[in-house]
């Protein structure tokens, strides 16, 4: 039995990028683009009328960016999974992306590879962010102290964090940590508390912020 294809919506405001990314992307066999907006309005309008397993989200367009649309859709619907394609590399957009709620962030400058596995990624329900974006933040950490910022975390919550920050389920956390599901849901809810975070994607950048993970 063949696999269905993964449902892609591009929203981005450069028509010729657009169209050649909705090539390449139905080309791959496994994804298939099921629809497309010039920019955050263009996509508000639309995206109801479509049954959507991803959406790339461009950041810089006109009338509504990327940051708003995002939070607006989500709004719209909680369990929407959008990914950032953009090329912005400031860090005060991931973060602003991340706090509405996106699952992953790439660059345009990535291949179309990279851009595969970040959508099979998403799709999964999983988050995905870029090497290249990793590597940035690592590099921006600067001089942080480590026993202050995760002082409040408790050895347990660490090790729940760690695999939050991969991309685990609470499921497949209780699996590793011989918990219960409910367990990791309650040492979930205390780590959003005590970070200030929002949700799993934020969370990820805290650990990397705090050196609890780091790149492979």
């Amino acid at each position: 039995m063949v696999d269905e294809k993964i449902k892609v919506f591009i929203v981005d405001d450069h028509d010729m990028f657009r169209k050649g990314l909705k090539t390449l992307l139905n080309r791959t066999n496994r994804i298939e683009v099921v629809g497309e907006a010039i920019n955050g309005k263009d996509f508000l309008e639309k995206f109801v009328h479509f049954n959507i397993d991803v959406v790339l989200m461009d950041i810089a367009m006109p009338e509504l960016d990327g940051i708003e649309a995002t939070s607006l859709a989500m709004r719209i619907n909680p369990n929407l999974k959008i990914l950032a394609l953009t090329m912005l590399e400031e860090e005060k957009y991931y973060y602003q992306m991340i706090q509405k709620g996106i699952k992953g962030y790439v660059f345009k400058s990535s291949g179309i590879s990279e851009l595969q596995k970040a959508i099979e990624t998403v799709a999964k329900g999983k988050n995905y962010f870029s090497n290249k974006l990793l590597v940035k933040l690592i590099q921006s950490i600067g001089e942080i102290n480590k026993f202050d910022e995760l002082s409040i975390l408790t050895s347990r919550e660490c090790e729940v964090l760690k695999y939050i920050a991969l991309g685990y389920s609470n499921k497949e956390i209780a699996k590793k940590l011989h918990l219960s599901t409910s367990s990791i849901h309650t040492h979930r809810t205390n780590l959003l508390h005590k970070t200030g975070c929002k949700n799993s994607a934020s969370l990820m950048m805290w650990a990397i912020k705090n050196k609890l993970i780091k790149i492979k």
